[in-house]
């Protein structure tokens, strides 16, 4: 036990240690062999994959002042009221969060993309459900499980047509997903990446897919529709305000018609007559026609105004880089994987040279010397007998 101990706490001798590797440099070569071998196989094994990518810069974050339909109600009377203001809710950080939604995958799943070379036209999850490949090894890893979900298939029931018409209704209630939608939208949300950098207020989209041109249909369209996504929150109220302007017009347009007729019909059918009560009706109407006329071009300028105020929205970010079809494939890494696999396995030799080989011989010497001494005393007993 004290020699045990003592060779613990001796210091690490590195002329030793290099001369045992020394002796064992034949073992050393046919493992770093085997390691090279290792990862030329799985460097080649691993399909390519094209990275297309946009860098954005995002506006910075600021109030939007625009009058709510309180207001409008008040400068219709003729009232003048404050500019309410409001924040953003949905922040640029939220972005990686909006395009890994559920919602927002299945409709990426249905866009139509090609591959290059190929003029075949056909929709993004059946492009990653056909043309998108695996690793070979991910084959037989892969098969135990696969299995398993036949058989389960074979169990599970089929979803009548009413609960498929109420997983695809018109945003009614919770998300009925088939399991190949999981897992579309889960591929798809793998290969989306989007890093934000706060200090520069830059975004950068990146989608990766075995293809280039796919790559940059995808990136493209993302970009696309995470813009138009965030223009349609950022011009809601403005558009509520303006269909509400709308009707108010055209309220305010019918009773300034119907106020004009009324008017029209009793001036000409009193044109000759001279009592005064005909003549108050007629200042009456008259005035009721001049009120209707001025709350019609009230009306009529709110609606300019929330036109503009819907048109002025400004982007939520400028395309500084757009997304250009990559030309050189961005993993794998086939020389790194080689290097990495060379270096892991001459560390695996040296801890086995070093510290694990004497260890296993000297507890295998053990063993058959138990075994031979087990042998020795019975065949003592059977000569004794």
């Amino acid at each position: 036990m004290d020699e045990k101990y003592s060779f613990y706490k001796q210091e690490p001798n590195w002329f030793t240690f290099a001369t045992k590797i020394r002796r064992e440099w034949k073992l050393m070569l046919k493992i770093c062999c085997m390691g090279t071998i290792t990862g030329l196989v799985i460097a080649f094994g691993i399909p390519k994959e094209y990275t297309a990518s946009a860098f954005l810069a995002h506006e910075g974050m600021r109030s939007r002042s625009f009058p709510d339909i309180s207001e409008l109600a008040n400068m219709s009377a003729g009232m003048h009221s404050s500019i309410a203001s409001e924040w953003d809710a949905l922040y640029p950080s939220l972005y990686s969060a909006i395009v890994t939604s559920t919602p927002f995958l299945l409709q990426l799943s249905t866009i139509k993309v090609c591959i290059q070379g190929d003029s075949t036209v056909l929709s993004l999850a059946q492009y990653l459900k056909e043309y998108q490949k695996a690793p070979w090894w991910r084959t037989l890893t892969s098969t135990p499980s696969r299995l398993l979900d036949w058989c389960l298939s074979l169990v599970d029931e089929k979803p009548e047509i009413g609960d498929e018409i109420g997983r695809k209704g018109a945003g009614k209630g919770p998300l009925q997903l088939t399991h190949e939608e999981v897992a579309t939208a889960g591929a798809i949300a793998s290969r989306i990446s989007i890093e934000l950098d706060k200090k520069k207020r830059t975004i950068t989209l990146s989608v990766m897919m075995q293809d280039p041109l796919v790559a940059a249909i995808v990136a493209d369209t993302v970009q696309a529709r995470l813009k138009a996504y965030m223009t349609e929150y950022r011009t809601s109220k403005s558009r509520r305000i303006l269909a509400y302007s709308e009707k108010n017009c055209k309220e305010a347009q019918v009773e300034y018609h119907t106020a004009q007729d009324k008017y029209t019909r009793f001036v000409d059918a009193n044109r000759n007559l001279t009592q005064l009560t005909s003549r108050a009706e007629q200042v009456r109407l008259h005035c009721e026609m001049e009120l209707a006329q001025l709350a019609y071009n009230q009306a009529e300028r709110q609606v300019q105004a929330a036109k503009a105020r819907v048109e002025k929205v400004v982007p939520v970010y400028t395309v500084i880089q757009p997304v250009i079809i990559p030309l050189h494939p961005s993993s794998p890494n086939k020389l790194g994987i080689l290097v990495g696999y060379i270096l892991l396995s001459s560390a695996g030799g040296i801890g086995w040279i070093l510290f694990a080989k004497d260890f296993v011989e000297s507890f295998l010497r053990d063993i058959r010397r138990k075994r031979k001494t087990s042998e020795d005393e019975y065949n003592q007993m059977l000569a004794d007998d």
